[in-house]
């Protein structure tokens, strides 16, 4: 399928930024000290492979002095578990805000700052959770991006593994767009534009300024978090990894994410690249368009998986409207969902070579999330 010529996304590599290099050491090195040798990154790799998960406290807080002196930004603050007991009232079940695979997040208050956070308490049961704990230190120190979260601080005491993030307001992008109670007011056009393309720029920090890139892995709504300005940031990063380096073309890993979200490469060979998180990303974007669940078995067979269902009305722009959600009531551009569906269209190309990168496809949802108003002002000037 084409884009139509105003959306029509290259496919080079042109629009590949260089940025600070994250190359990950290959050393095999036992204690946190030896991280001295290495450059900010390979001090980060050292670390991440020396420290053992079943240390407490006292180590935990050597990897955040070791990230500093090494001039990569550490979380702000090693909060003890008795701080966060208390900022969220012993883990209150009335301040349970989302539960996943890896433990629950409760809203919390820290007394000593006056600030609402996120209180992320990760499974003590799970050597997953440990693994999740340590990539989502390591990962949000080195990265920062107005559509990343922020990692306010940890806590590792004992056999707690606990994270502390800026609080969202208004919950995830699933909350306001999938299996909405009936008061509850449909996102708008352009608002769902505005979120995909702040998403996409999310991605496209992870893939094209961090050299090797970031991998994330786990896109999908309820991953994107919304400030009170509907402004979107990509969350959860346990299961984020670094890229391929030097001739690689890929990593192998385990085959981890959520269902119907996975590229089909990956979920078949194990092999992983950005072009993975890409297809994540149309599918993410498939949802925002339609207002469906990937997979909904509510639906009748032929579309409880959404991909399979919108795959033949691609083909068809006669169809178009059927693939919008009908929460819209209309209240769209016709010019519009025709492109956002060939972005997604594009995303979700079976050959992972033939997608396009994701900083072209921010390059595309940089015009569909401008409004009419604004386009007709332009056109005026």
């Amino acid at each position: 399928m084409r884009f139509p010529s105003c959306c029509r996304i290259p496919r080079t590599d042109t629009m590949r930024k260089k940025g600070s290099s994250l190359k990950a050491s290959k050393s095999s090195v036992h204690e946190i000290k030896e991280a001295k040798k290495y450059d900010n990154a390979e001090a980060l790799s050292v670390i991440a492979r020396s420290v053992s998960m079943n240390a407490g406290g006292s180590k935990q807080k050597i990897i955040a002095e070791d990230i500093v002196n090494h001039g990569v930004r550490a979380p702000a603050e090693i909060f003890t578990f008795r701080e966060l007991a208390n900022a969220t009232e012993n883990f209150n079940p009335a301040l349970l805000v989302g539960e996943g695979g890896f433990g629950r997040v409760y809203k919390g208050h820290l007394k000593k700052t006056n600030q609402i956070v996120a209180v992320k308490q990760l499974d003590r049961n799970g050597v997953q959770g440990n693994r999740e704990f340590l990539a989502e230190v390591l990962t949000l120190s080195l990265a920062h991006h107005p559509n990343l979260v922020n990692l306010i601080g940890y806590c590792a005491d004992g056999r707690q593994r606990i994270l502390v993030y800026e609080y969202m307001h208004q919950g995830s992008l699933e909350d306001h767009l999938l299996d909405l109670p009936p008061m509850k007011k449909p996102l708008d056009w352009y608002t769902r534009m505005q979120i995909a393309r702040g998403a996409a720029k999310g991605l496209e920090y992870l893939h094209d300024t961090a050299n090797p890139p970031i991998i994330f892995r786990d896109f999908k709504a309820s991953n994107i978090l919304l400030d009170d300005g509907f402004n979107p940031k990509l969350s959860d990063f346990g299961l984020a990894r670094l890229g391929p380096t030097g001739e690689q073309d890929h990593v192998s890993t385990r085959v981890m994410g959520t269902y119907g979200y996975c590229a089909p490469e990956y979920a078949q060979t194990g092999k992983l690249t950005t072009k993975s998180d890409v297809y994540s990303f149309g599918v993410v974007f498939l949802e925002i368009i339609s207002g469906r669940r990937v997979i909904d078995s509510t639906k009748p067979p032929e579309e409880e998986n959404l991909v399979d269902w919108a795959k033949p009305l691609f083909k068809d722009r006669g169809k178009f409207e059927l693939m919008a959600d009908p929460l819209l009531e209309g209240k769209y551009p016709m010019k519009g969902l025709s492109q956002a569906l060939a972005v997604a269209a594009m995303c979700l190309q079976e050959e992972a070579g033939t997608r396009p990168l994701i900083g072209d496809v921010v390059t595309a949802l940089e015009y569909l999330s401008i409004t009419e108003e604004v386009v007709n002002c332009e056109t005026d000037v």
